[in-house]
């Protein structure tokens, strides 16, 4: 993604104002976006899931690698993600698609210092997506958990990480009377390495 093409820049842009519009609208979270992935025989599937960090470089969630969606993006790297934001302006939603890439292990680490330790310990405890036998079976391991890290920080799990989608189309959806929706989609070529920008119907 050549952060340095205008078209680009100016998607980036839109999307920064949006985001700040979208705290001053009183929008419940506007870090939530759904995920969508699709496995390699192609079966898709979605998720809401909450935006971590975004720059010129994409956009990160983060994600245990072993949970449906990150065995998913292992096998098939693309993924597409929309926000919707129904009280800004007069509602807006956000489409991004593009390639997925793990982060580094000093931007994860970093950033699994900042959550609660909670949220530390219950990352160390679950296998997300798998079946669950009992709550009181999930309650005893992170208890377990819990007093084997007593007393010491919580170390980022290895399977646990972020990923980060590398945009290859945005498009902005504004919401218009009688359906008359306004679109705009950027698109980066992957070979050629520019972005192109253009309007679509409602």
């Amino acid at each position: 993604m050549n952060a340095t093409d205008p078209l680009l820049a100016e998607a980036l842009a839109t999307f920064d104002q949006l985001f700040d519009e979208a705290l001053l609208a009183g929008e419940p979270d506007r870090t939530a976006m759904v995920v969508a992935t699709a496995s390699h025989t192609a079966r898709p599937s979605a998720r809401t899931v909450l935006l971590k960090a975004h720059d010129e470089h994409g956009f990160v969630f983060y994600t245990h690698l072993d949970g449906r969606k990150g065995r998913e993006l292992q096998a098939n790297h693309r993924a597409a993600l929309l926000f919707h934001w129904p009280r800004v302006r007069s509602g807006v939603q956000v489409r991004i698609e593009g390639m997925v890439e793990q982060v580094p292990d000093v931007e994860a680490d970093a950033y699994f210092a900042t959550r609660p330790r909670g949220s530390q310990v219950g990352a160390w405890v679950s296998k997300q997506s798998e079946t669950l036998e009992s709550r009181e079976a999930f309650e005893q391991a992170l208890a377990a958990a819990e007093a084997e890290f007593e007393g010491r920080e919580v170390p980022r799990p290895p399977r646990w990480t972020g990923l980060r989608v590398r945009p290859r189309s945005i498009e902005f959806w504004y919401a218009g009377d009688s359906r008359l929706h306004e679109r705009w989609l950027y698109e980066g070529d992957p070979v050629a390495g520019g972005w192109t920008k253009r309007m679509l119907y409602p």
